[in-house]
C-alpha cells in the first residue's frame, strides 16, 4: 500500500481546503511530520484512517458515523470532505468521504442533516481516466478491508505505529498483551473452538446428568415400590458409579419381593379353605331360620283371621243386600234425572219473567207468545226508515266530497294565476340564455380558426430562440474547426519540409555496397548521409498529411451543419416573425383562454333551449287546468241543490219513524230487545209445565220397583244400593279373607317347616359374624398377594428401564469424558497441561515469537548489537504463561524483563517491536506490500547517538521502497529530515506546509 495524495477540507482543526502530497515527501524516504501540540499533526492520520474505514481510532469517533469530525472553524456552508488517493495491490483508487452533515435549511429556520457520502474511483491506465466503481458504504468497506488484508484496529497498529501502545505493551502482563495480539492476528476462531468445546462439555454434561437424573428417578420409583427392601445409593446425578450401584439395589429388591409373593400365595390358600368351611355353615343355618320364621309367621296369621271371622259375615251380607237393589237402580236414575231437569226449567223460567214489564209478569205461555208477534211486526215497519237514515249519511258525504273538489279546484286556480302572472319576464329571461349560447357559439368558431396559426407561430418561435443557440454554437465549431485544419496542415507542411531536407539521409539507409545509388548511381558509398535526431520519415508525413485530412473533413461538416441550422433559423424567422416568444405565448394563452370561455358558454345552448321548451309546455298545461276548474265548478252548483232538497224530505220522513227515541237504530234496538224477551219467556213457561209432568210420572215407576225387589220404600232401596268402587272394595275384601285363610292352612301343613319348629331357635348372628370374619381374612390376604405381585411386575418393569438407560447412556458418557477432556486442555484447566496455557494464547504465543525474531533484527542494530527480544512460555506466579516477552543483554548475558529497559531504550525496543509486528501482520494479511508508515512520538528520549542508530534503520527501510513519516516534536529532527510536512495552528483553524526533499 502506498499513499499518494490526501486532500482535508473541514476536518478536525482545519478550517479551509488542505491538502498532502505523499508522492513528494515519500520521494527522500523518510519525512517528518511536526507542529506545536494541538495543531492536528494527529488529525492528518485520523483523515487517512476515516477515508480508508469510514473511521477514526478511539474517543475520537464520537457518536454516529463521525458528525463530531467537522471542524469548528469551517465556515457555515463548507461541507467536511476527505479524499485519499493510494495504490493497494497494483491497483490506483480514490477514496472520497463526507461524514454527515448538520447545515442550515434552504428555506425557513433552523437546520438539517444531510447523509453521510462516499465515493471509490479506481484510474484505468488504458483510458487514462477514473472510472467509478460504488457509491456504496458497505461495498466500499469491504472492498478496502479485503485489499489490504486488515482491520481498522490492525492498521492503527501496522501502519500509523502508536509508540505509547507498545511501551505500555512491553511493560503489560500476558492478559494485556494476549487482548492486543488477538485484535491484530484475529485469532479468534481458536478462543472459539475453546467456547465450543466448553459448550460441548456443559452441553455433553447437562445430558448425563439428565440421564443419572432419570435413573434416580427410576430408583426412587423402585424404592416406592419395594418399601424398605430396597436402600438408594448415595451419589448424585453425574457422579462416577451410579449406574452400578443402581442396579445393584434393584437387584436385591427384585429378590425380596419375589420370596414375598410366594409367602402371600400360601397364606392365600388357607384363607380361601376357611372361607369355604364359613360359607357353608352360614347357609345351613339362614334355612333353618327361614323355616322356623315361616311357622311361626303362619301362627300369627290364622290368629288374626279369626278375630275378623264376624266382620267378615257381615260383609257378605251386605253383598247380598246390593245385589237385590241393584234391580230398582234403573228407576231411581230415572227418577233423579227427571227431578233436575224440571228445577232447571222452574229457575230458568222465573228469570226470564223477571225481566219482562209488570203488566206481563204473570201471563201464561199464550199470551207471553202473542206480545211477542206483535213487536216483530212492529220492527218489520222500521227498515223503510232504516234505509231512509243510511240514505242521509250518503247525503252528507258527498257534499262534504263537493267541498273537497271546490277548494281543490281553487287552488289549482290560484296557483296558475300566480304562475302565469311571471310567464312574460320567465320567456324573456330564457329566451336571452338561449340568443348569448347562440352568439358564444359563433364566438368560439371564429376563435378556433385563430388557434392553429397562433400555436405554429408560438411553436416557430420557440424553434428560432434554440436554433439561434445552435447557430452561435455551429458558428464556434466552425471557428474551431478551421483553426485546427489549418494547424493540422501547417504541421504537415512542416513535417513534410523536414523530410525533405533529410531525404538524403533516408535514401542512404537503403544503400549497400555494390548496389547502384538511385540518385547519382555510384557502386561505392564512402560517406552516406546520416539520420539526425528528429528526422521525420515517411510514415510521420503521412499520419501528419491523415490527420490534416481528417481535421479538414471535420471542419467541412461543421460548416455544412452550419448552413443548415441557418436555413432552419431563416425558415423559423420567416414563420414567427420579430416578435418576442414570451409575448407570442401570452397571445396564446389568451387565445385559448378566450376560446375555452367561448365554448363552456356555448355548451349550455342546448339546456336553454330545452329549459325554454319545458316552460312552454308548463305554460299550457297550467291554462288547460285553470280552464277544467271552472268547468268543474260550474258543474257542482246544481248538484249542491239536488242533494239539499233530498236531504229535506229524507230528514222529515226519519223524524215520524223516531218517535221518542233518538234515531230509528235506536227504536229498532228497543223493538228487538222486547220480543227477545218476550219469545224466551214463553218457552221457557212451556218447557216447565213439561219437567213437571215428567217427574210426576217417574215418581210413580219408582214406588213399583222397589215393592217388588222387597224393600219397604224407595229410600231402603236407594241406602242398600252399592256404587261400583264400593261394591269392588267390598270384592276385595271377601276375596283376600279366603286368600288368607288357604294360605294358612297350606304352610301349617308342610312337613319340613313343622320339624323346623320343633327343633332349637337357629344362631344366625354368631354364623354371619364366622363368615364375615373368613371373608375379611380373605380379602386381606388376596390384597397382599395382589400388592407383591404388582411389586414384582413394577420392579421387573422398573429394573428393565434402568438397564436400558445405561446402556442408552454409556456412549455420552464416553463422550462426555473425551469432550471434558479436551476442554479441560484448551482451557488450560488439566493436568496434562503443564503450562496451564489456553489454546488460544499458544497460537499468539507462536506469532510473538515471529514478532520477537523480526523485532531483533532491528533492535540489534539500534542497540549497536546489546539487546535481542526473546518469547517466555514461563508461568508468573499462579498465572498461565504462554505471552512473556523478555530482553536479552549481551553486555551481561542475562536475561530480564521488558519491563526493567529505560525510557530511550524502552523507546527503541518499541520501535523494532512496532516494525517487526507490522512486518508479520503483513504476511498474516496475505503479504499486502505496506510502502507507506508512520511512527508516533518518542524520539525525544534518545541520546544523539542513539537517534542516529534508530534514523539509520528507519532509513535502511528504503532499501524495500518504503517510505516512513515520523511524528515527533525533537527540534533536532527538523534539521536531520529535510521532507517535511508542518502544521501551523491559529485562530481559524491550523494550515498544512509542505517541502520536499529538494
Amino acid at each position: 500500500m502506498r499513499l499518494h495524495r490526501l486532500d482535508l477540507t473541514a476536518f478536525g482543526p482545519f478550517g479551509a481546503a488542505q491538502s498532502v502530497d505523499f508522492d513528494d515527501l515519500s520521494a527522500a524516504g523518510l519525512f517528518l511530520l511536526h507542529g506545536p501540540t494541538g495543531a492536528g499533526k494527529t488529525s492528518v492520520l485520523d483523515a487517512v484512517c476515516y477515508a480508508l474505514y469510514g473511521s477514526v481510532p478511539g474517543a475520537r469517533q464520537g457518536s454516529g458515523q463521525g458528525i463530531t469530525l467537522r471542524s469548528d472553524h469551517a465556515a457555515a456552508g463548507t461541507r467536511t470532505e476527505v479524499r485519499l488517493e493510494l495504490t493497494v495491490a497494483g491497483r490506483r483508487l480514490e477514496i472520497t468521504r463526507q461524514p454527515p452533515w448538520e447545515r442550515p435549511k434552504l428555506r425557513g429556520k433552523g437546520t438539517t442533516v444531510d447523509k453521510a457520502q462516499t465515493w471509490l474511483r479506481e484510474y484505468d491506465a488504458t483510458t487514462r481516466a477514473w472510472k467509478d466503481l460504488s457509491r456504496s458504504h458497505q461495498e466500499i468497506g469491504e472492498e478496502i478491508t479485503q485489499l489490504l488484508g486488515m482491520s481498522r484496529e490492525q492498521f492503527c497498529q501496522v501502519v500509523l505505529l502508536p509508540q505509547g501502545d507498545f511501551a505500555r505493551f512491553l511493560r503489560a502482563d500476558a492478559e494485556a498483551r494476549g487482548k492486543l495480539l488477538g485484535r491484530l492476528f484475529d485469532t479468534r476462531r481458536f478462543a472459539e473452538v475453546e467456547k465450543r468445546l466448553a459448550e460441548r462439555r456443559r452441553t455433553t454434561e447437562a445430558r448425563v446428568r439428565e440421564g443419572d437424573a432419570t435413573l434416580l428417578a427410576d430408583a426412587h420409583r423402585m424404592q416406592q415400590a419395594a418399601g424398605d427392601a430396597m436402600e438408594l445409593p448415595e451419589l448424585a446425578p453425574g457422579e462416577p458409579g451410579l449406574a452400578e450401584a443402581v442396579l445393584a439395589a434393584a437387584a436385591v429388591a427384585r429378590g425380596t419381593a419375589r420370596e414375598r409373593l410366594a409367602i402371600a400365595d400360601g397364606r392365600l390358600a388357607a384363607a380361601e379353605s376357611a372361607q369355604a368351611a364359613a360359607g357353608r355353615d352360614l347357609t345351613d343355618a339362614r334355612e333353618l331360620h327361614r323355616l322356623q320364621s315361616r311357622f311361626a309367621e303362619a301362627r300369627e296369621r290364622a290368629a288374626r283371621l279369626a278375630e275378623r271371622a264376624d266382620a267378615h259375615r257381615a260383609a257378605q251380607e251386605r253383598m247380598e243386600r246390593g245385589r237385590k237393589a241393584e234391580a230398582v237402580a234403573p228407576a231411581l236414575e230415572l227418577r233423579d234425572a227427571a227431578d233436575g231437569e224440571h228445577r232447571r226449567a222452574a229457575d230458568a223460567e222465573a228469570r226470564a219473567r223477571a225481566r219482562l214489564p209488570q203488566a206481563l209478569a204473570d201471563a201464561g205461555a199464550t199470551g207471553l207468545a202473542a206480545a211477542a208477534r206483535r213487536a216483530a211486526e212492529e220492527l218489520g215497519g222500521l227498515e223503510s226508515a232504516r234505509r231512509a237514515e243510511r240514505r242521509l249519511a250518503e247525503l252528507t258525504e258527498e257534499r262534504d266530497g263537493l267541498d273537497r273538489q271546490e277548494r281543490a279546484d281553487e287552488e289549482v286556480r290560484q296557483e296558475a294565476e300566480t304562475w302565469l302572472a311571471d310567464w312574460d319576464a320567465t320567456r324573456t329571461r330564457l329566451q336571452g340564455r338561449v340568443d348569448s349560447a347562440q352568439e358564444a357559439a359563433t364566438r368560439a368558431e371564429q376563435l378556433a380558426v385563430q388557434r392553429d396559426p397562433a400555436r405554429r407561430r408560438l411553436e416557430a418561435a420557440r424553434q428560432r430562440d434554440r436554433l439561434t443557440d445552435d447557430t452561435e454554437e455551429a458558428r464556434r465549431r466552425v471557428l474551431a474547426a478551421a483553426e485546427d485544419a489549418a494547424e493540422a496542415r501547417a504541421h504537415w507542411l512542416d513535417l513534410k519540409e523536414q523530410r525533405l531536407h533529410g531525404i538524403a539521409a533516408e535514401l542512404a539507409a537503403h544503400l549497400t555496397d555494390g548496389t547502384p545509388c538511385a540518385v547519382c548511381g555510384a557502386t561505392e558509398h564512402p560517406a552516406p548521409a546520416r539520420k539526425t535526431a528528429g528526422h521525420v520519415d515517411r510514415d510521420a508525413e503521412e499520419r501528419a498529411l491523415a490527420a490534416y485530412q481528417a481535421a479538414d473533413e471535420r471542419r467541412t461538416r461543421a460548416e455544412r451543419h452550419l448552413g443548415t441550422v441557418r436555413e432552419a433559423l431563416a425558415a423559423a424567422t420567416a414563420e414567427a416573425g420579430e416578435t418576442p416568444t414570451a409575448r407570442l405565448a401570452e397571445e396564446a394563452e389568451e387565445l385559448e383562454a378566450a376560446y375555452a370561455r367561448a365554448r363552456a358558454t356555448a355548451s349550455g345552448l342546448h339546456a336553454a333551449q330545452e329549459e325554454l321548451r319545458r316552460a312552454e309546455g308548463e305554460r299550457e298545461q297550467r291554462v288547460a287546468a285553470q280552464q277544467q276548474a271552472a268547468v268543474r265548478s260550474a258543474s257542482r252548483v246544481a248538484g249542491r241543490e239536488r242533494l239539499e232538497r233530498e236531504q229535506t224530505s229524507l230528514e222529515e220522513e226519519l223524524t215520524r219513524a223516531r218517535g221518542s227515541a233518538e234515531s230509528v237504530g235506536a227504536r229498532a234496538a228497543q223493538l228487538e230487545r222486547r220480543a227477545a224477551l218476550l219469545t224466551e219467556a214463553a218457552d221457557t213457561a212451556r218447557v216447565a209445565e213439561d219437567t213437571a209432568q215428567r217427574l210426576k210420572d217417574a215418581d210413580a215407576r219408582l214406588a213399583d220397583a222397589a215393592f217388588r225387589a222387597g224393600f219397604g220404600t224407595p229410600a231402603d232401596a236407594a241406602a242398600a244400593l252399592l256404587d261400583d268402587t264400593a261394591h269392588r272394595e267390598l270384592q276385595r275384601q271377601l276375596d283376600a279373607w279366603q286368600s288368607e285363610d288357604a294360605a294358612v292352612r297350606a304352610v301349617l301343613a308342610e312337613a319340613d317347616t313343622a320339624d323346623a319348629a320343633r327343633r332349637p331357635p337357629a344362631d344366625l348372628a354368631a354364623r354371619e359374624q364366622a363368615a364375615a370374619d373368613a371373608d375379611r381374612r380373605l380379602r386381606e390376604a388376596s390384597s397382599a398377594r395382589d400388592a407383591a405381585a404388582r411389586c414384582c411386575a413394577e420392579l421387573d418393569r422398573l429394573s428393565a428401564h434402568a438397564t436400558a438407560s445405561v446402556r442408552r447412556l454409556a456412549p455420552l458418557r464416553e463422550e462426555h469424558t473425551r469432550v471434558a477432556r479436551l476442554a479441560s486442555l484448551a482451557a488450560g484447566t488439566s493436568a496434562d497441561n503443564e503450562r496451564r496455557m489456553r489454546l488460544e494464547s499458544y497460537v499468539l504465543a507462536a506469532r510473538l515469537e515471529q514478532v520477537a525474531a523480526a523485532a531483533t533484527a532491528r533492535l540489534l542494530r539500534m542497540s549497536s548489537g546489546r539487546y535481542t527480544l526473546v518469547h517466555s512460555d514461563d508461568r508468573t506466579g499462579r498465572g498461565r504463561s504462554g505471552l512473556g516477552l523478555h530482553v536479552v543483554d549481551a553486555w551481561t548475558g542475562r536475561e530480564r524483563d521488558t519491563a526493567t529497559l529505560s525510557g530511550g531504550e524502552t523507546f527503541f525496543a518499541s520501535l523494532a517491536l512496532a516494525l517487526g509486528l507490522a512486518d508479520v501482520v503483513t504476511d498474516e494479511a496475505g503479504g499486502v506490500r505496506l510502502d507507506t508508515l508512520f511512527i508516533d512520538e518518542g524520539f525525544g528520549s534518545l541520546d544523539d547517538q542513539t537517534l542516529d542508530e534508530v534514523l539509520d534503520v528507519l532509513d535502511a527501510l528504503r532499501e524495500r521502497d518504503r517510505s516512513v513519516g515520523i511524528v515527533s516534536h525533537v527540534a533536532d529532527l527538523r534539521r536531520r529530515i529535510h521532507a517535511q510536512l508542518e502544521v501551523v495552528k491559529g485562530r481559524s483553524g491550523s494550515v498544512l506546509r509542505q517541502r520536499g526533499a529538494g
